[in-house]
């Protein structure tokens, strides 16, 4: 059975910098992990991606160059990271990790349109990230 787990979250002025961890259970390398974030009103949005067994990236526009990705893997453990930096108020939002079982990158660090919510089917129960200006 798979589960997706939240760590950290929380608070920060902009400028600053937060990391969110999450830990899934139950799933092996062939997998993509990523992060959401949904401000109130607003859709879902993909924000960043991992490939578990390649180690690649994908990052929205929104968050390119400010957030970093990454992994830590144990055997049908994995820890994916988020790191947020130089945040902004516009950051602010629940943030949720999840994860789904890939035999290839595609939907998952190479995508056409954005990550899609509706591709993933194991959801972690987010947690809050409010920047403050």
């Amino acid at each position: 059975q798979v589960q997706v787990r939240h760590f950290g979250g929380g608070s920060a002025q902009a400028g600053g910098s937060l990391r969110l961890s999450c830990k899934v259970y139950g799933i092996n390398s062939s997998a993509c992990m990523s992060w959401f974030r949904q401000a109130p009103g607003q859709e879902r949005e993909g924000i960043a991606s991992i490939y578990i067994s390649s180690g690649d990236t994908y990052y929205a526009d929104s968050v390119k160059g400010r957030f970093t990705i990454s992994q830590d893997n144990a055997q049908n453990t994995h820890t994916v990271y988020l790191l947020m930096d130089s945040l902004k108020s516009e950051d602010t939002g629940m943030y949720y990790c999840a994860a789904e079982a890939r035999r290839s990158p595609w939907g998952c660090t190479v995508v056409t349109g954005g990550l899609r919510p509706a591709d993933f089917g194991y959801w972690g129960q987010g947690t809050q990230v409010t920047v403050s200006s």
